[in-house]
């Protein structure tokens, strides 16, 4: 097969391929991404080029992965399939393996009748609109593919003992001491990982594991931790085991979400905080890169640290590109990425855990204890996701910006609106992934501030039509 007829593949969006199966996704879309993929990165047809692949646990995973594979072999790439893994192991493998990119096939925390494609090129550096996957999408629709000179070679590594270790790497395990952890997989891919770190961590670790068989169907739901009806099982577990804390992971496990030893959900940007002076205590003088949307607390934990505040645009490619150009050795995004400078600059979910365990080890604090100042200090709305009605978001932007105008905040618009009042703030941005806007509130330790502001922009976003889409 080299050459196919044009057609149209709408499932391309700003950081990755995300669409709803047999509507805009099907096997044949797949298998065009994949050749286009392919021969984006591979041009001149090279021969022992290889391309990393592996897909998450949902049914439609392992025939979109199949058909995506065979796009790529029939360009004349190799291909190193994972078998079932996380968008982090592709970010590993890449790198590890010395591929020319990786795809992992997931959709995350979509619906089930949702899947599609994070692709990265050499290095794990990711692929975007703006950096790669515009000309992939052309490629696809246009179906011109070259022939190659032959056919790529197939091999099956399903072996994690490499990612494991470099999971390791990030912690000392002889400053652990006795913990109890509960560990919430949402039934997605995280669980075969956290059994194989499991032996690792020590006698004096134990896990007590909550939806962690891996199962497509979700029959607990779809693994997304922020919704808040979602965190109610982690949460009676940590209470009822008297557990140190729990984490629960998302269906890719990119992202983990932190619960304190009383059960309590920590908003993603205390998290930030904590990790960065984590960082910071052991290397002074070191950048850490952090998103717009909660601040405060991060800029005033870097402050105090002794680190260098470097500040980016959300979203991963973003983010990423900002620790490459500084060197920086952490990155946090309140939405639970965390990203690390010995991990390609790539984002994980495992290594933030892992590191709360010696966190905790060697301070001798609770969770709680290590994040209740960053909030009574630092008071936040936590994001706030907004249906849009009849007006656009930036309709709905330049009226909240005309309303405070009086007030001579301080404005930046590197991502969305923000505006800062120095007693509080707000962010407003339109979403890079689905169709809503996302707003975030905080303040300077006044948590009265922080309801009377929450109460007023919420009422304007009202009279803007804007329809509350967290329930």
């Amino acid at each position: 097969m080299s050459e196919f007829s044009p057609i149209t593949i709408s499932c391309f969006k700003a950081y990755d391929v995300r669409g709803e199966l047999g509507v805009n996704l099907d096997e044949q879309i797949a298998y065009r991404i994949g050749r286009g993929f392919a021969e984006y990165l591979n041009p001149n047809k090279d021969a022992g080029k290889a391309i990393v692949i592996g897909s998450d646990i949902r049914p439609s995973s392992e025939s979109l992965k199949k058909s995506a594979i065979d796009g790529i072999l029939d360009a004349g790439v190799d291909v190193i399939d994972l078998g079932m893994s996380g968008t982090e192991e592709v970010y590993f493998a890449t790198s590890h393996y010395g591929a020319i990119g990786g795809i992992e096939v997931t959709a995350s925390h979509n619906p089930i009748n949702y899947n599609g494609l994070k692709m990265v090129r050499e290095n794990s550096r990711p692929i975007s609109a703006d950096t790669g996957l515009g000309e992939i999408r052309t490629i696809a629709e246009q179906g011109n593919f070259g022939a190659p000179n032959a056919r790529g070679n197939y091999q099956l590594n399903s072996d994690k003992t490499a990612y494991i270790d470099k999971l390791m790497s990030f912690t000392d395990t002889a400053k652990f001491s006795p913990k109890k952890i509960v560990v919430n997989s949402g039934n997605g891919s995280a669980g075969p990982v956290v059994d194989e770190l499991e032996p690792r961590l020590g006698g004096g670790i134990e896990l007590i594991k909550v939806h962690h068989t891996p199962d497509g169907t979700f029959p607990n739901g779809i693994p997304n931790p922020m919704i808040i009806a979602n965190q109610k099982a982690t949460s009676d577990a940590v209470i009822a085991h008297k557990a140190d804390f729990g984490v629960a992971f998302d269906g890719d496990f990119d992202r983990c979400f932190l619960f304190d030893e009383k059960g309590n959900f920590i908003e993603g940007s205390y998290v930030v905080g904590m990790l960065a002076e984590a960082f910071l205590n052991k290397h002074q003088g070191e950048s850490i890169v952090y998103d717009p949307r909660v601040v405060y607390n991060t800029e005033n934990v870097i402050a105090q640290n002794g680190g260098v505040a470097q500040i980016s645009k959300s979203g991963h490619s973003f983010i990423k590109q900002v620790m490459r150009e500084t060197g920086a050795i952490y990155g946090g995004e309140m939405s639970a990425h965390h990203y690390f400078r010995d991990f390609a600059y790539c984002d994980s979910g495992m290594i933030p855990w892992l590191l709360v365990i010696e966190l905790l080890s060697v301070t001798g604090k609770t969770l709680s204890e290590l994040v209740d100042g960053y909030i009574s200090d630092f008071p936040s709305s936590g994001e706030l996701n907004f249906r849009l009605g009849d007006l656009t978001a930036s309709e709905i932007v330049a009226k909240l910006e005309q309303r405070y105008s009086d007030l001579n905040p301080t404005k930046n618009t590197l991502d969305g609106l923000s505006l800062d009042f120095d007693a509080w703030r707000f962010n407003l941005r339109s979403s890079n992934t689905e169709p809503l806007i996302r707003l975030n509130i905080e303040t300077r330790g006044d948590k009265a501030l922080l309801q009377a502001k929450t109460d007023e922009i919420l009422a304007i976003l009202r009279e803007c039509g804007a329809v509350s889409a967290d329930h």
